[in-house]
């Protein structure tokens, strides 16, 4: 590895560490996600053409016994890193709380470009909203919060993406 291909290497690690504490920035998501990866994270995301490529790698889809027409769909897979998945799973459980962001991050924030700051709203958004709507239909709450980490994995594709293509994109 050349030192360029080192300087982009962590330039992409450091986004994708951001984007996952602007996703929710009142946990350490980012700490233990980085930590249970490995150093090129944002070269391994960008291997997979779409988000549910990802979301299978990190066995967070769910199993499926098919045969003929008749199709039954079991519990996630958990194939790939079970820490990486741990680590997401926990993160999720902060969408029980309202989205918002504090005057901290939002001074924080105003270094990113604006795409990546609107990725991460949409996500905090939409996740809180999520989380609420499947826990008042009587699903349990770890069915919920594995469904929200796998739509979080969505948003983090996204972002490390965006910082990869450039604001240009």
């Amino acid at each position: 590895m050349t030192l360029r291909d080192n300087q982009s290497s962590t330039k992409l690690l450091r986004a994708t560490i951001i984007a996952a504490i602007i996703i929710r920035p009142r946990h350490c998501l980012a700490i233990l996600f980085a930590a249970h990866f490995p150093p090129r994270l944002p070269r391994y995301i960008s291997r997979f053409d779409n988000p549910r490529q990802l979301m299978a790698f990190l066995g967070l889809v769910p199993s499926e016994h098919s045969s003929g027409a008749t199709i039954r769909r079991g519990g996630i897979t958990k194939a790939g890193n079970a820490l990486a998945r741990r680590a997401l799973i926990e993160g999720a459980w902060t969408y029980r709380m309202q989205a918002r962001v504090s005057r901290k991050l939002h001074d924080r924030n105003e270094r990113l470009p604006q795409a990546i700051r609107d990725i991460a709203w949409k996500a905090q958004v939409r996740l809180c909203v999520r989380y609420r709507r499947l826990s008042a239909a009587g699903k349990p709450k770890v069915i919920v919060t594995t469904a929200i980490a796998r739509e979080m994995v969505g948003f983090l594709w996204a972002i490390t993406r965006q910082v990869q293509l450039g604001p240009a994109a």
